[in-house]
C-alpha cells in the first residue's frame, strides 16, 4: 500500500490537475497579455492630460495677452497725459514768467523811493525774489529805500549759495 500511495497521487495528479498550477500560469499569460493593453491606457490618459494642461496653458496665454494689451493701451493713455500735463506746466510756467518779468518792468519803471515802499510791503521772500530778477542797476538804486534786514538777508542768501 505504500507503494500505491504515492502512485495514485500521481496519477490523481495527472488526471485531476494540480489545482493553481495551470490557473497561475494563466495569470502570468493573462498579466502579459494585459501590460500592453495597461501601458496603451495609461498612454491615452497621459495624452488627456497633456491635452488638458496645453488646452490650460493656451488660455492662460490668451488672458496674459489681453491683460498686456490693456496694459500696453494703459501706458499709452498716462503718456498721453503725462505729455499734456508737461505742455500744462511748459505754458504755466511761461505765463508766470512773463508776469514776474512784466512786475519786474513796473518796479523798475517806478522812481527808486516808490519802489522801495512797496517792496517794504511784500513779503521777504517776494522782495528777495524780485531783487534776484532785477538787473545790478535796479537794484542798487533800489537798495537804500529797502529795509536793511531784508537787504541783509537778501545778501546773506545770495553769499551763502555760493
Amino acid at each position: 500500500m505504500l507503494v500505491l500511495g504515492p502512485v495514485a497521487v500521481a496519477l490523481y495528479i495527472l488526471i485531476q490537475g494540480v489545482p493553481g498550477l495551470y490557473a497561475g500560469a494563466a495569470e502570468v499569460r493573462g498579466a502579459g497579455a494585459r501590460q500592453p493593453a495597461d501601458d496603451a491606457a495609461s498612454l491615452e490618459m497621459k495624452r488627456q492630460q497633456l491635452a488638458e494642461r496645453e488646452a490650460s496653458l493656451k488660455a492662460k496665454e490668451e488672458a496674459l495677452g489681453k491683460l498686456s494689451a490693456t496694459l500696453d493701451a494703459r501706458v499709452n493713455e498716462l503718456n498721453a497725459a503725462k505729455k499734456g500735463i508737461e505742455a500744462s506746466l511748459v505754458a504755466k510756467k511761461k505765463q508766470d514768467d512773463e508776469r514776474y518779468k512784466k512786475m519786474l518792468r513796473i518796479y523798475k519803471g517806478l522812481k527808486p523811493e516808490q519802489a522801495g515802499d512797496l517792496l517794504n510791503k511784500l513779503d521777504g521772500k517776494m522782495v528777495i525774489d524780485l531783487l534776484n530778477q532785477m538787473d545790478q542797476k535796479t537794484a542798487v538804486k533800489l537798495i537804500p529805500f529797502i529795509k536793511q534786514p531784508r537787504v541783509l538777508e537778501w545778501t546773506r542768501l545770495n553769499l551763502a549759495d555760493k
